[in-house]
């Protein structure tokens, strides 16, 4: 359904896989953050999923085409990241998808693992992202040092799997903190007896059909209340 796509990012380029819904009408825009195993397939089918349900879905590709199954080699790849390199690319993305003659409205972002912490980062980095979802975020926060403050009026949802500690984790507390103390609002949603990376069907030692399914359902709710 989708392609690879190009756009500007800080004065050079970046690249990313873009779905557009087949429909011809024109939608709000939802950028997808990869997990640490880079630009996968489950990740563009993602962004397919999304253009399905009427967004128009960009997923950056952090990596630079290379991706990878190896936790080893997944781990070497996220330490490789450079954070300010990746806040550029996600601002880039929003501005891209802004122009682009398709999208109307606003802008969300979603991620998962690594990915759910740079998603809902990303809504301190552009003022165009205004509603984010993070599936079991990882990321420690100091890493990317966020301006909780540019939260003011925006939305967040967090998924949290039971083996990642729930949503009493401390990191997943202190972006609810953080968010609602910058007067933006943030739901926090458990999955019992779920591993992390419960969404990933393309993983079945963790994948849980029905906490995914729910999470998915919550995720679409928020982004058709928000976008617009």
């Amino acid at each position: 359904m989708g392609e690879m796509v190009s756009y500007r990012s800080n004065g050079g380029t970046s690249e990313g896989y873009l779905a557009i819904p087949s429909g011809g009408a024109a939608s709000p825009a939802v950028i997808v953050i990869q997990e640490w195993w880079g630009l996968v397939p489950h990740i563009t089918a993602v962004a397919d999923r999304f253009a399905q349900a009427g967004f128009v879905a960009l997923a950056p590709d952090f990596y630079h085409g290379a991706t990878t199954a190896e936790p080893d080699e997944a781990r070497r790849l996220m330490m490789g990241l450079q954070m300010d390199e990746a806040a550029k690319d996600i601002a880039g993305a929003a501005d891209y998808l802004a122009g682009r003659p398709e999208v109307t409205g606003k802008v969300g972002c979603v991620g998962f693992c690594a990915g759910g912490s740079l998603a809902l980062w990303s809504a301190t980095l552009s003022e165009r992202i205004v509603a984010t979802a993070g599936f079991y975020p990882m990321l420690p926060w100091e890493q990317m040092r966020p301006d909780w403050a540019d939260y003011a009026g925006k939305a967040a949802i967090i998924h949290c799997s039971e083996e990642d500690g729930t949503s009493a984790a401390a990191g997943v507390q202190t972006a609810r903190q953080a968010i609602e103390q910058a007067g933006g609002s943030c739901s926090l949603y458990d999955y019992p007896g779920t591993a992390h990376a419960f969404f990933n069907d393309d993983r079945p030692e963790a994948f849980d059909q029905r906490a995914a399914s729910s999470a998915w359902a919550r995720t679409l709710e928020l982004f058709r209340a928000k976008l617009g």
